[in-house]
C-alpha cells in the first residue's frame, strides 16, 4: 500500500464522505472498520508538515495495523517504531509472514517481561534493532536478574526523562511516568547505565502529555480553552529549558543516537526545542474524536466503524448492535464513540454506548430503519483495532484493499 499525498478533502464535505463511505462497503456486514486511504495520507502528510524535517517515529500504540505501520515508515520523514511492549517490539523487528523486519524499535515503556528479555538479550539482530526505556536502577537489576550481562548481547537503553511540569498555581500536570525529573536526575542514572556492564545507553525520551494530550480549543468553552493554552506555552517554555539542559548533560557521559519527545498534539512545540532530534506521533494518523478540537491541526476522520440499526423500540429510537467501544482515560462521555453519521443522533445518557446493543435517539432517530448504518469514530486511535480483525480500505469509492489489525494477526500485547 502506497501513500501519496491527496488533492481534495472529501471528509470535508460531510453529507458526501460518509454515504460515500457507506456505498463503498456495501457488501459488507457490520460491525466492520473502515480506513479512507486519502484521509490517512492526508494526516501522515500533514504531520510531516508540522515537523518541518524533524523526523518522526511511529507510535505503533496509535495504530496497531502493522501494513500501516509499513506504509508511513515508506514515507521520507518518518523513521522508526515507538512500540509499547517489548514482545510487541521484537515481533515488529522479526521478519516472517505478517511483515517485513523493521530495523530501528524503541520501547516506550519500561518492561519486567523476563522471557521476552531473554529473547531479546540472546539474538544479535534483535539487540542492534530494539532499544528498551529505563529510569530506574531496579530495571536494570531486573534485567540483570533475567539474563546476566556474560551471558547476553549489550542491552540498548533508552533513558526516559519526567516530562510533566509543576506548576506552582496548578500543582503537578502531566503523566506519571518516569522519577527522572532534574538534570541531575538524568546525570545521575546516565552514568550509573554506563557504568554496568551489558548495557549500552543510546537514547533519551520524554513524553509532554500536558502539552500534547490537553485538548486546546474545546466547543462552546473559550475559559478553558484559554486555561489550556496558558498551560502548554508555560510548561512547554519550562520543558524546552530543562530538557535542553538534561541532554547536554547526559551527552557528557554517553554518545546518544537519539532524542525523542513529543506527540501528535505537541509536534509544533517539540520540534522547536534544539535538543531534540525526533518526534513521536501516531494518532494523527487516524484522527479519532479526541483530536477535534486542538486550535493548531485539524486531523481527517481517516478511521471509523459501522454498526447495524437491528432494533426500534419505539418509532423516535433505534438500537445498533455493539457500540461499547470505551476509550481508555479518565472515565467521562468523552470517552465514549462519537456518532459521525448520520447527524442528529445521540447515545442516550441513561444508557450510553453498551457492550451489545446502543440505544440511540434525536433529530435523525426516526428516520432510521433496520438495516441501516451509522457510523462511529473512537475517542483515541489504535484502540479500536482492538475490537477489529481487519480494516477495510477505501479509495475512489471502493474498497481498494484489506489488512488485518494486530488482533487479527493473533497478536494481543497488552
Amino acid at each position: 500500500m502506497q501513500l501519496t499525498r491527496p488533492t481534495q478533502t472529501p471528509w470535508s464535505t460531510p453529507e458526501r464522505y460518509w454515504p460515500g463511505l457507506t456505498d463503498a462497503t456495501a457488501h459488507l456486514d457490520p460491525p466492520y472498520g473502515v480506513i479512507s486511504l486519502d484521509a490517512l495520507a492526508h494526516n501522515a502528510f500533514d504531520m510531516l508538515d508540522r515537523a518541518k524535517g524533524t523526523p518522526i517515529r511511529v507510535a505503533s500504540k496509535s495504530v496497531r495495523v502493522r501494513g500501516v505501520i509499513d506504509a508511513v515508515l515508506a514515507l521520507p520523514g518518518y523513521a522508526g517504531v515507538l512500540a509499547y511492549t517489548l514482545p510487541e517490539a521484537l515481533w515488529l523487528a522479526t521478519a516472517s509472514d505478517d511483515g517485513p523486519a523493521i530495523d530501528d524499535v524503541v520501547v516506550a515503556y519500561p518492561t519486567v517481561d523476563r522471557a521476552a528479555l531473554r529473547r531479546l538479550g540472546t539474538s544479535h539482530e534483535l539487540a542492534a534493532r530494539v532499544t528498551i526505556m529505563v529510569d530506574s536502577v531496579a530495571q536494570l537489576d531486573l534485567i540483570d536478574a533475567a539474563i546476566a550481562p556474560g551471558l547476553r548481547e549489550s542491552i540498548r537503553v533508552c533513558l526516559e526523562l519526567d516530562a510533566s511540569w509543576d506548576s506552582k498555581l496548578l500543582g503537578h500536570l502531566g503523566v506519571r511516568r518516569s522519577p527522572v525529573h532534574s538534570v541531575a536526575d538524568a546525570r545521575a542514572l546516565a552514568e550509573t547505565i554506563v557504568a554496568r556492564p551489558g548495557f549500552t545507553l543510546v537514547g533519551m525520551m520524554g513524553y509532554e502529555a500536558q502539552i500534547a494530550g490537553l485538548v486546546n480549543q474545546p466547543a462552546g468553552n473559550p475559559a478553558r480553552a484559554a486555561l489550556v493554552k496558558w498551560i502548554q506555552k508555560r510548561s512547554a517554555a519550562e520543558l524546552a529549558e530543562r530538557r535542553g539542559l538534561a541532554v547536554a548533560s547526559v551527552r557528557e557521559v554517553a554518545e546518544l543516537e537519539f532524542v525523542n519527545g513529543g506527540g501528535t498534539g505537541s509536534i509544533e512545540s517539540t520540534v522547536a526545542e534544539e535538543a531534540v532530534t525526533e518526534v513521536a506521533a501516531g494518532s494523527g494518523l487516524f484522527g479519532p474524536h479526541l483530536f477535534d478540537n486542538y486550535a493548531h491541526f485539524h486531523p481527517a476522520p481517516a478511521a471509523a466503524f459501522a454498526l447495524s440499526v437491528v432494533r426500534k423500540p419505539t418509532p423516535d429510537l433505534a438500537v445498533l448492535l455493539g457500540g461499547g467501544w470505551i476509550a481508555s482515560g479518565p472515565t467521562a462521555a468523552n470517552r465514549t464513540p462519537k456518532i459521525a453519521w448520520p447527524e442528529g443522533l445521540a447515545l442516550l445518557p441513561r444508557e450510553g454506548a453498551g457492550e451489545v446493543q446502543s440505544p440511540v435517539g434525536g433529530p435523525a432517530a426516526p428516520g432510521l430503519t433496520v438495516g441501516d448504518r451509522v457510523w462511529l469514530r473512537h475517542t483515541k486511535a489504535g484502540e479500536i483495532s482492538e475490537h477489529l480483525d481487519e480494516f477495510a480500505f477505501v479509495a475512489g469509492g471502493s474498497v481498494v484493499a484489506t489488512l488485518p489489525t494486530y488482533r487479527g494477526q493473533g497478536r494481543v500485547f497488552l
